[in-house]
């Protein structure tokens, strides 16, 4: 099976949730939202449930799951590895 992701689109809808972060911070701070065509489509406690419910209805690739927080830190992640030298 092969999952086809648009990155332009999700892209797009990262860009929309900055746009509109503070507003969904306040109204779903700490949960996950669900994004797509520039619309919260869905709002869940856990990334889990929100791509488990989401999947049903929408085809993988075609929506964003946001963890909605105040700062860039709620967005953003760094991962680090053990490199021997």
């Amino acid at each position: 099976m092969t999952i086809y992701m648009d990155s332009d689109l999700l892209r797009k809808e990262f860009e929309f949730y900055l746009k509109n972060q503070e507003e969904f911070v306040e109204k779903y701070e700490g949960r996950f939202i669900v994004l797509k065509n520039k619309q919260v489509i869905g709002v869940y406690d856990s990334k889990i449930e929100a791509y488990e419910e989401t999947k049903k209805d929408n085809e993988l690739g075609t929506f964003l799951i946001q963890f909605v927080g105040k700062d860039k830190e709620s967005y953003s992640q760094t991962f680090y590895s053990r490199v021997s030298v």
